[in-house]
């Protein structure tokens, strides 16, 4: 009776105090979230083109590897592998009497964006030309659309 609290609904002055305590106020949510807002708008764009540059530095990497293997085709076989013929000759044996594959241990991948490697014997600048075309698989481009090529 002397907490002013006679009929069980209504709290009194001192226990409403120390329920505010324990919450939020809207402004302070709203303050925080325009915080979070502010640092995705920041840090999104950066995150997302550090992805952009690891998928060129794979497509890079997956194309020194089926150099190797193409270089060690050329030594067993005494040639690069035709346009006709393509990487899968680094794979499944294909009927040429010098060869000693598989040349990689497994399947040829598509490039990073889900798109063949274009492989061509003769090269424009050398015995062979592979190739990805990035991000929008057209010729050209810069960033992460930019060519990648084994020449």
């Amino acid at each position: 009776m002397g907490n002013g609290n006679n009929d069980g609904s209504r709290l009194g002055v001192t226990a409403r105090a120390k329920l505010r305590e324990f919450g939020f106020t809207l402004l302070e949510l709203l303050v925080v979230m325009v915080i979070i807002g502010l640092l995705a708008a920041y840090v999104g764009p950066r995150y997302f083109s550090q992805i952009g540059k690891s998928e060129s530095t794979v497509a890079r990497a997956q194309i020194e590897a089926f150099d190797k293997a193409l270089d060690q085709f050329r030594l067993d076989v005494g040639r690069f592998p035709t346009t006709e013929e393509g990487l899968s000759v680094l794979v499944g044996k294909p009927a040429l009497p010098k060869w000693n594959g598989p040349y990689l241990r497994k399947a040829i991948p598509d490039d990073p964006w889900g798109k063949p490697y274009i492989y061509r014997a003769p090269g424009t600048k050398g015995d062979y030309e592979l190739m990805s075309l990035g991000k929008d698989g057209s010729p050209g481009g810069t960033s992460e659309n930019a060519d990648i090529s084994s020449n």
